[in-house]
């Protein structure tokens, strides 16, 4: 596998620069943290020069906010992989899984029309709102991977997320050792995207 990930890399550098656009809230902001060590600006160092990085997350978003503001991000940007990292916010907040659904799928299927692939990153909630209501939170991730065909982290925090020393006080957002760990969860499945993406533009 890491012979794989390692190849997929190379091969992306290789080719004409690809832009990639992150969409997320503060798990991709590095809230509390320096913004240095947040995982998309090790993303943008593994990546080099050779492709662009821009992280458009903001602390505080959830799906609703994320949908709005898309289309001028796509606009601009043209980005030609999409990393969608939303939904965190809706769930702490207790807000409707089938509006977040409806709100993501917005944003896959706008991506998808400015010729963008997605790569979704999903996100877990604590259960204080009930098993129905986890259960529905979780599912959405799922079930948009399976009706785009798109690619799914199913936890952006696994590995870290029950470990205290790698949470901030708030135990909702991690510390900055916990970045390299969010990276991997992410390049497992960026890695063949990139690759792809090199193979579409040699």
């Amino acid at each position: 596998m890491v012979a794989v990930l390692c190849f997929a890399a190379g091969h992306a550098v290789n080719a004409r620069a690809a832009t990639l656009l992150v969409v997320g809230d503060s798990l991709s902001a590095a809230y509390g943290i320096e913004r240095d060590a947040g995982w998309v600006n090790l993303l943008r160092q593994r990546l080099g020069s050779q492709h662009q990085v821009i992280n458009a997350s903001i602390s505080g978003d959830t799906t609703s906010n994320g949908a709005a503001r898309l289309p001028a991000l796509l606009e601009r940007h043209s980005p030609d992989i999409v990393l969608l990292e939303l939904g965190g916010n809706d769930g702490l907040r207790g807000l409707s899984p089938q509006q977040m659904k409806l709100n993501l799928s917005d944003m896959i299927e706008k991506s998808q029309a400015a010729g963008a692939r997605v790569l979704l990153l999903g996100i877990e909630i604590p259960p204080n709102y009930g098993a129905t209501y986890t259960d529905a939170f979780r599912g959405v991730f799922r079930q948009l991977s399976e009706e785009y065909g798109i690619p799914l982290v199913p936890f952006i925090l696994d590995g870290i997320a029950l470990k205290d020393a790698m949470m901030q006080d708030d135990g909702i957002h991690p510390t900055a050792e916990a970045q390299p760990i969010i990276l991997e969860n992410v390049w497992e499945k960026l890695a063949p995207m990139l690759a792809q993406e090199a193979d579409r533009r040699a």
